[in-house]
């Protein structure tokens, strides 16, 4: 029986420059410690085996400390690790996989080609290659097939499967099929995908270890393997400090904190949400910036983007004979002619500052 981790896509070093710089500057510190936090959690339960498919730092030139940092943490692993360096950090010259001391229990993979190392100990042996530039054309799957000898064969590859570009090492699922590998763990793809069967070789992208903005949503973290009688289990551990969340607020007919109060969870404190207020509003819209400065200390991070509709009420006054009712019948009529969703938000955007500057009132 042999337990594994396989996890990806750590991004070290990323600049969060969506935050305030302070925020910015604590995001980059916890990415640090993720990899500590990683290495209490294999040790506390006696992993043997870490799978590190790629993209562990941002770039391929991050701060040296980073570099060091990782390597301790790694270090601090009582198990074998192996990463395979992807399109952001590619081995090269300058490339903390060159530059940095990795401890004797980790294996970096190197080459644009698959290379292997043997586990007498654990009867296996992992399987694995390298982007060597920012962009690997072919596959580095292709024409490999792990010998019938009774071990355990692991692959470790940062890829996508049958990509429309062929940049980032694209894989062939006949390849996999034909790979006689019990498990393919791969990295570069950012969400979580549920493990695919090809031939006998069971394969997955864990996602990013930690979401950096509004498109890496929700839970994060890594898989868990065990391999009992060459049959491959998986487990979803979620590991993240901190979420990314998108909620949708509908104000129709009641009041933006109401709408919002009434959707939220317990336990935001430690997360980062957008939450988008939704549905129709009067004349001065749904005041999002008041609503975001009350809710702001029970986040992380809060933005509140209102992307309300203009009440009928409102329109109703188009029929006017007044300055009013020809304002918003010229509004109306570029509402009706708008051809997507921006255009409307604009003319939106456009009633509600025009009324305001018509009654004198402070829209912020």
């Amino acid at each position: 029986m042999l337990k594994f981790i396989h996890a990806a896509d750590f991004h070290l070093d990323s600049a969060f420059a969506a935050l305030p710089a302070g925020r910015a500057a604590e995001r980059r510190r916890e990415s640090r410690e993720l990899p500590f936090r990683l290495a209490d959690y294999v040790n506390a339960h006696g992993v043997q085996l870490v799978l590190l498919a790629g993209d562990l730092f941002d770039s391929s030139a991050p701060y040296r400390e980073t570099g060091e940092a990782l390597a301790e943490a790694l270090g601090r692993m009582k198990a074998r690790v192996f990463a395979a360096p992807g399109n952001h950090d590619w081995y090269g010259p300058g490339s903390p996989w060159l530059t940095v001391d990795w401890p004797e229990n980790v294996h970096v993979f190197r080459e644009a080609a698959m290379a292997s190392v043997d586990l007498p100990e654990l009867g296996a042996a992992v399987h694995g290659g390298a982007f060597t530039g920012p962009e690997q054309g072919t596959s580095l799957l292709a024409g490999f097939s792990a010998p019938e000898d009774g071990r355990i064969h692991l692959g470790l590859l940062h890829g996508e499967i049958g990509p429309a570009e062929r940049r980032y090492n694209p894989l062939r699922r006949e390849e996999i099929a034909a790979s006689g590998l019990a498990y393919l763990a791969l990295g570069h793809i950012h969400k979580r995908g549920e493990p695919k069967l090809y031939g006998g070789t069971l394969c997955a992208w864990p996602g990013c270890m930690e979401g950096r903005g509004f498109d890496e949503l929700g839970e994060k973290g890594f898989y868990e393997g065990l391999i009992d009688g060459g049959k491959v289990s998986l487990a979803f551990v979620p590991f993240a400090r901190r979420r990314y969340e998108i909620l949708e607020a509908d104000v129709t007919g009641r009041s933006p904190r109401e709408a919002v109060e009434a959707l939220l969870p317990e336990g935001t404190d430690g997360d980062l949400y957008r939450i988008l207020l939704t549905g129709e509003a009067g004349e001065g819209g749904a005041d999002a910036k008041a609503l975001e400065t009350a809710l702001a200390g029970r986040f992380y991070a809060l933005e509140v983007r209102d992307r309300t509709r203009v009440a009928r009420d409102v329109w109703a006054r188009a029929g006017e004979d007044s300055l009013r009712g020809l304002f918003l019948r010229e509004l109306r009529a570029k509402w009706d002619a708008a051809g997507d969703e921006a255009e409307r938000e604009a003319v939106v955007r456009a009633v509600r500052f025009g009324l305001a500057a018509l009654d004198h009132r402070d829209l912020g």
